[in-house]
């Protein structure tokens, strides 16, 4: 019995991970539905060449007929497995059962956009989801939709100030988001250690 639950972890992990290799490092993302957390996550993974993981995907097994729940032990058990890999870039708006994640990592970010900039975006994003031109772990659906303007007013109302005292021991490695402009800030400070040595060089030069 614990070999197929072993099996099937490693089955369940193996489906959602983006297989990189990398320099060391461990990121964890945290925001509401709508912040740009995918969108982040998935840059970074691209430019630091290392592995992207969502916290929705520890919680679902996603099925062809339709996303099944993970048992909170298997659940629990995907993100021990994750953090415990080298390197990882970590993107969800849990916090209940991922603290291991922020005391494992060695950047947080936490993308607290405005409200209604997020309420545009889930908007923008369920038209281009509908279109085809992104892709969904879910079928985009009306109803979809409505619950997100719904959690995501919960997450700025309810969330938010609990989560911000979560965070709260983490303040030396933890960078609040509040514009586009700071994100870009961010990938730039994010580079892969060979990229920040060239760059470094090239500044040197500039200034001879």
């Amino acid at each position: 019995c614990f070999n197929a639950i072993k099996k099937e972890l490693f089955r369940l992990i193996e489906k959602q991970t983006v297989h990189h290799r990398g320099p060391f490092m461990k990121i964890y993302i945290i925001g509401s539905v709508g912040s740009g957390k995918t969108t982040l996550a998935r840059k970074l993974a691209l430019r630091l060449s290392i592995t992207h993981y969502e916290t929705d995907n520890f919680v679902w097994d996603r099925q062809p007929g339709g996303d099944v729940r993970n048992s909170i032990e298997i659940r629990n058990a995907l993100f021990r497995e994750a953090i415990k890999q080298s390197t990882w870039i970590i993107e969800g708006v849990h916090t209940e059962w991922t603290q291991e994640g922020f005391q494992e990592a060695e950047h947080i970010i936490f993308l607290d956009t405005q409200l209604n900039t997020r309420k545009v975006q889930l908007l923008k994003r369920f038209i281009r989801q509908v279109l085809g031109r992104e892709p969904s772990n879910y079928k985009p659906t009306f109803t979809i939709l409505r619950n997100m303007y719904v959690w995501n007013n919960h997450f700025e109302h309810e969330m938010k100030p609990t989560l911000l005292q979560t965070l709260q021991p983490y303040k030396v490695k933890l960078k609040v988001i509040k514009s586009n402009e700071q994100v870009e800030e961010v990938q730039k400070h994010l580079q892969p250690v060979t990229e920040r040595r060239r760059l470094k060089k090239d500044s040197q030069y500039a200034f001879k």
